[in-house]
């Protein structure tokens, strides 16, 4: 679904990524790890095609079309889609009509959509605006399900929300992958569905996600650098006892 090859990348100049390569074959959802400052936004960034991230060396390709130089909205209409940390606040563009433009294959159902997401009281607001952390997650998602998008980026999707609101987050997310998980009084089931078309990556920071998603793949990201490959819920118990740093000492 997306391979990234000796990727570097410069914001303002300033080499903030360097000799990334990265694989996320179809059907898998990947974790990707991190302090904060390590670059793991900038990557994403990079990956729709903001402008200001600047690849210098490398290249991305997506279901086998390279996008490296792509302008961001054939990315998006390609099939990659994403959900931000902290997406702006748009006046005067009611949030249902942002929905409706995001359907990138059929017509969006948005009243049924919001519904799921316990959003139909918020569709006649302007986007984000007064919106709490977390309806403006459930916004994102809500935008996400519309799009269904083939590889979904998703930006520390726990940050600034509530309990109540990530075990929703947590049961979206997977239904927009395809993934046969539900929680059931706070325990993960897994049921055995077909493989999922759709593909992941998750940044997180304190990896509270992995709670409420599956994934089949952990990444650490630090200094620009990827430098651990494994299991994620390793990589987040080692980081929780030991911290990034030994973490990445340890694959040294």
């Amino acid at each position: 679904m997306l391979i990234i090859e000796d990727l570097a990348v410069e914001v303002g100049g300033k080499t903030i990524l360097n000799h990334i390569n990265m694989e996320i074959p179809k059907g898998e959802t990947h974790i990707l790890f991190g302090p904060n400052g390590s670059g793991k936004t900038s990557l994403m960034m990079t990956i729709i095609g903001f402008s200001g991230y600047t690849v210098t060396h490398g290249k991305i390709t997506f279901k086998g079309e390279d996008i490296t130089y792509m302008p961001i909205h054939e990315r998006a209409r390609l099939g990659v889609g994403v959900s931000f940390q902290r997406p702006p606040t748009i006046n005067g563009l009611k949030t249902k009509d942002l929905v409706a433009l995001c359907a990138r294959k059929n017509p969006a159902d948005v009243e049924n959509l919001a519904k799921m997401l316990n959003f139909t009281n918020f569709l006649e607001r302007d986007v984000n605006r007064n919106f709490s952390g977390g309806e403006i997650k459930r916004s994102e998602m809500l935008q996400l399900m519309a799009q269904e998008p083939d590889l979904v980026l998703l930006d520390e999707p726990e940050s600034g929300v509530d309990l109540e609101n990530i075990v929703l987050l947590g049961e979206v997310v997977n239904k927009l992958l395809e993934r046969g998980v539900k929680h059931s009084r706070g325990i993960m089931e897994h049921a055995h569905l077909k493989k999922s078309s759709k593909s992941a990556l998750v940044i997180t920071h304190t990896g509270h996600i992995l709670d409420y998603i599956t994934a089949d793949k952990g990444q650490v990201l630090y200094n620009g650098h990827l430098c651990c490959s494994r299991n994620a819920r390793e990589i987040l118990k080692w980081i929780r006892e030991y911290g990034y740093e030994e973490c990445v000492r340890c694959t040294m």
